[in-house]
């Protein structure tokens, strides 16, 4: 934020002249409401025990220095101090041509610099096809890998398959039953067992490989099952995630934790540091020195390993590639899990290096009724039903329109309208709309002249100021969501600027205007479409010239 940068530089130097340091609780941020101005910051209060003054006397001294400020145009001072900075048309308008010729670089920044970073995310068991609530989850974490790389992190996306426990045995002897049960053998139904429609596909395409399937040993039958199912799950688990825009750079397998003797090395470690010991031929995790109510099995006294096991050696293994912070997507339902996990990170000696964002449930309605997707039957119970229903732009602007730890209402009919009640059509339709003017100025015989300050001058009505403003807000709004993983913000922004431009089109001509005014406002609305598409990029959705 260029306002921003501004104030920082100018008051360090008067902080500096001063002697004073710079106090670390300062804020500087546009006010909640504008009438205070265009930037307003508390460092008069977060000063007044290092100076010994009283925080008005020490605002009146700022206020007084910043008089000769040539884009400062007015300093207030407001209650016990808080200092409110009015800046200059000219001021803003030379942010213009600032966003014109960085292009799709307008907004990046290096904040994570030297930070490597490792987003995991999604998931899913390699047991059916991916719901809604999943893709919720990918939606979250491409998004965020998009803004770590935006504010300069070094990410890695990742995919963790668990194809190893309990649910892997499930999923195979599913698909065996479902087998013989086709070839009229009388098989009950277990009590643990998939029953979606896929299951019974998986088995037809499992015999159709293995003709001979029905006379091999039972042990060896359920494990071509299982293989082939996770297998063909897997692959249109990656093949759903591609047609929504999804990246993983690496699929981690569950098993190759085991194979590769990771989980044994991590053991060793937490025995080495004191955190794990031998008890009625059980391992246990001392997870009572960090705060558990009670330790925790990794190793039963029969040899298997616990999913908590599987996931320190997990970790460590990701902490050993050298990610210097680790963020793991989760359901809400995990919630209860979180605390386990960050004392394993800590006895791992990564204290505060993993942060985990929890995902809520989707409700899918359909002109707010809610749709039942309990089965396999229920039309919109996968990802891919609801992609292909309304888009992918839709589906990933919606699951994105809200912070991921509340709950979201999807209603397919309400981002399938082409009103400005659709959230996603109002952000796309603004991007659009100047696409839109731009081509008629072109039928006119008029183009987009030079972003030039001679030009922009004429640019100084209250709704233009506005779109400059919100502009400037653009790359510390990407900073704030990349520090805070909080990808919703970018979509609240969108909005905000979506709101602005269809405010400006509404109340001012353009095209009907003045040749001179004409010029600066195309110039103008060009400079609001690339931030328009910088933002809508980092959700992963598209910035169309035309709706």
């Amino acid at each position: 934020m260029k306002a921003k940068q501004h104030l920082e530089k100018v008051l360090g130097s008067i902080l500096e002249a001063k002697g004073w340091e710079w106090p670390e609780k300062a804020v500087i941020e546009p006010p909640k409401d504008n009438k205070f101005g265009d930037m307003s910051a508390n460092i008069a209060m977060m000063l007044s025990k290092q100076a010994k003054m009283n925080p008005r006397a020490i605002a009146e001294a700022i206020q007084g220095e910043l008089a000769g400020d040539k884009y400062i145009e007015k300093t207030d001072i407001a209650g016990p101090g808080f200092l409110n900075f009015t800046f200059s048309p000219a001021f803003w308008q030379a942010l213009v041509p600032e966003v014109l010729a960085k292009g799709d670089e307008y907004g990046r920044s290096e904040i994570g610099k030297g930070t490597k970073i490792q987003v995991e995310y999604v998931s899913a068991n390699p047991t059916g096809p991916l719901h809604i609530g999943h893709g919720r989850g990918a939606a979250l974490g491409d998004c965020l890998v998009r803004i770590l790389e935006f504010t300069g992190h070094d990410v890695e996306a990742e995919y963790y398959v668990n194809d190893a426990g309990r649910q892997m045995l499930i999923l195979g002897n599913s698909i065996w039953v479902r087998l013989q049960q086709s070839q009229g053998r009388d098989i009950a139904d277990p009590e643990d067992f998939y029953k979606g429609e896929y299951i019974k596909d998986l088995a037809a395409e499992v015999l159709e490989r293995n003709p001979g399937i029905l006379d091999m040993p039972e042990d060896e039958a359920i494990a071509i099952c299982r293989e082939y199912g996770k297998d063909e799950i897997l692959e249109g688990i990656k093949k759903d995630l591609a047609a929504f825009d999804v990246r993983h750079d690496v699929w981690f397998s569950e098993k190759s934790l085991v194979s590769a003797g990771k989980v044994e090395e991590t053991f060793a470690d937490l025995k080495a540091r004191g955190m794990a010991y031998e008890e009625d031929g059980a391992l246990w995790f001392k997870s009572t020195e960090l705060g558990d109510d009670k330790d925790r099995v990794l190793r039963k006294s029969n040899g298997d390993l616990t999913y908590f096991a599987s996931d320190i050696a997990y970790h460590d293994d990701k902490y050993k590639r050298g990610f210097d912070i680790v963020v793991d997507i989760w359901g809400a339902d995990h919630h209860g899990y979180i605390p386990r996990m960050q004392a394993a990170v800590e006895a791992l000696g990564k204290k505060g290096q993993l942060d985990v964002i929890l995902v809520q449930l989707v409700n899918l309605l359909r002109g707010g009724e809610q749709i039942a997707m309990s089965t396999r039957a229920g039309k919109f119970e996968t990802l891919e039903d609801v992609v292909n229903e309304v888009g992918r732009d839709a589906s990933r602007f919606m699951f994105l329109s809200r912070k991921s730890d509340s709950h979201l209402d999807f209603d397919l009919e309400l981002v399938k309208q082409k009103t400005m009640d659709n959230p996603v059509y109002y952000v796309q339709y603004a991007h659009a709309r100047i696409c839109s003017v731009i081509r008629k100025a072109a039928d006119q015989g008029i183009s987009v002249p030079e972003a030039e300050a001679s030009l922009l001058d004429g640019l100084t009505n209250a709704e233009e100021l506005n779109l400059m403003k919100l502009m400037d807000q653009f790359a510390d709004v990407a900073e704030n969501a990349g520090r805070n993983m909080s990808p919703h913000v970018i979509s609240y922004y969108l909005r905000d600027l979506a709101s602005a431009l269809h405010r400006f089109y509404s109340m001012h001509h353009i095209l009907s205007a003045e040749a001179e005014v004409i010029a600066a406002r195309l110039v103008l609305l060009q400079a609001v479409a690339q931030t328009l598409a910088n933002g809508l990029n980092l959700l992963g959705v598209s910035a169309p010239e035309r709706m």
